[in-house]
């Protein structure tokens, strides 16, 4: 045995397929309604699925993408292209056919495996628009063979995983930013195993977790599965999300851990049925993807418990760059549930003025990030890779506050920042001052051309149920 097989290091799918050979009889993963699968169960079900796919002609650097609602069947898809060292390319189950065609065809996906209840009138569209690639359905459907029927013909096998570098490529993903067509970025298994392995270390977990997943499997809330089923939980599928079934699935389940985007808190705070439910069982709910509001955030807290945690990361640096836990979640000081936290040990974090020089505390700057969560860079984008990694560090595009205890606090991004009469004004500010009013629920500000100024703010205000 060679020195470098002796010490290879252990990938995310080296850990997946170690973990699902043990303890084969405790419960793991179950669709709302439908089985517990148990931890055996869904390891012979990714196996069948990773022969099926295997058939098809998927193998090392084959590009599958997904198209789906929340079922089990997605986790065993996105483990199985894991296990044969394919590339992964998620698609949101809310984006438009414009950005679907675009990530179909700019990654060059070889295999589309749809939901054939929901997504096969997309599905048609998307291989009308794509040459290349094959259809495969989960469920029936006249467009294409059922994934599922041909993963049965297969008889479970040993699970075995696949010999990676830390620069082989995992997934192609896409970062939506502001401007423009999203940009393609190959996340490489060193960013993945990181971005777990911070999760695990510096995420405040339940134990065990009972975890309800209603955020996209496709996306982050595929991300759950690992620590769960590494901290011995179980976690239940929501299709999609849904405000009375998450409140529901709470109290019946007795779930106390889930993740959200703050939209879906908002959601369960404005139901006129909030109150009918027992959500005591909840320990931890993660949020992250997009700011939230403080005055919101506050209201959820004294509504729901001090049981919010927010990570805050970036496709180029995913999932917690920092992290701000619950006890830092301070009610009485709106600056502090403002915060996207403090960096997490497993990163360099500076604040970076316009001149990519460090600014001081208290003034704006932006993130910038190093370390072996950031990507190596843009897909076939050498000029945008250059730009976003100048001078040795990720630029995220977020302007920040450095306020005292090390705590940011994300002021805006870079690209949304008004200029009006010479003054740069952040529109986040003034969200954050318009949420204060009882009758808002939710606000964005944009600037919008003005004759005398350059710029004007205009304000877009959604109210509460029962203001006008």
């Amino acid at each position: 045995m060679s020195s470098d097989e002796l010490h290879r290091p252990l990938y995310v799918a080296d850990l997946l397929v170690n973990a699902l050979n043990q303890d084969p009889d405790r419960p793991m993963l179950q669709l709302l309604n439908g089985p517990m699968l148990t931890v055996g169960q869904v390891r012979d079900e990714t196996s069948q699925v990773v022969q099926a796919l295997k058939s098809l002609g998927v193998d090392r650097g084959t590009r599958v993408a997904v198209l789906s609602a929340n079922r089990p069947e997605v986790l065993h898809v996105t483990h199985a292209v894991q296990i044969l060292a394919a590339i992964y390319v998620p698609m949101h189950p809310l984006s438009g056919l414009a950005d679907h065609l675009h990530v179909i065809t700019d990654a060059d996906v070889d295999v589309l495996i749809f939901d054939a209840d929901r997504f096969a009138a997309r599905a048609e569209e998307l291989a009308k628009g794509s040459s290349r690639v094959r259809l495969m359905a989960f469920g029936k459907s006249p467009l294409a063979e059922d994934i599922c029927e041909l993963a049965k013909s297969f008889a479970p096998a040993k699970l075995v995983a696949p010999k990676v570098g830390p620069s082989d490529v995992m997934r192609l993903g896409y970062s939506g930013g502001t401007t423009g067509k999203p940009k393609s970025l190959a996340s490489i298994q060193r960013v993945g195993f990181v971005s777990f392995a911070i999760m695990m270390a510096e995420w405040e977990w339940p134990i065990p977790p009972r975890v309800l997943s209603c955020a996209p499997l496709s996306h982050a809330g595929g991300a759950m599965f690992l620590p769960t089923l590494l901290k011995s939980g179980t976690m239940l599928v929501l299709p999609s999300f849904d405000a009375v079934a998450v409140m529901q699935a709470i109290q019946e389940h007795r779930i106390n851990c889930m993740l959200v985007v703050p939209t879906m808190i908002y959601a369960l705070l404005d139901h006129p049925r909030f109150g009918e439910f027992d959500l005591s069982s909840l320990e931890t709910v993660f949020y992250g993807a997009s700011a939230i509001s403080p005055v919101r955030l506050k209201e959820a807290i004294e509504r729901i418990g001090p049981v919010f945690f927010q990570f805050y990361g970036q496709a180029e640096a995913p999932m917690s760059i920092t992290v701000l836990r619950k006890a830092e979640h301070d009610i009485n000081d709106l600056r502090r549930l403002a915060s996207c936290g403090r960096p997490t040990p497993w990163v360099h974090v500076e604040l970076h003025d316009s001149e990519d020089r460090p600014v001081p505390d208290g003034e704006p700057g932006e993130i910038c990030v190093r370390g072996p969560l950031v990507m190596d860079g843009y897909r076939d984008s050498p000029e945008l890779t250059a730009e976003a990694l100048r001078g040795g560090w990720l630029h995220t595009g977020d302007v920040a506050v450095c306020d005292p205890g090390g705590f940011l606090r994300i002021v805006d991004r870079t690209k949304d920042m008004i200029v009006s009469g010479g003054f740069n004004i952040y529109p986040r500010a003034i969200e954050d001052i318009l949420g204060e009013h009882p009758a808002v629920s939710q606000t964005a500000v944009i600037g919008v051309a003005h004759p005398k100024w350059g710029e004007a703010v205009k304000a877009v205000i959604v109210l509460r149920p029962g203001h006008a």
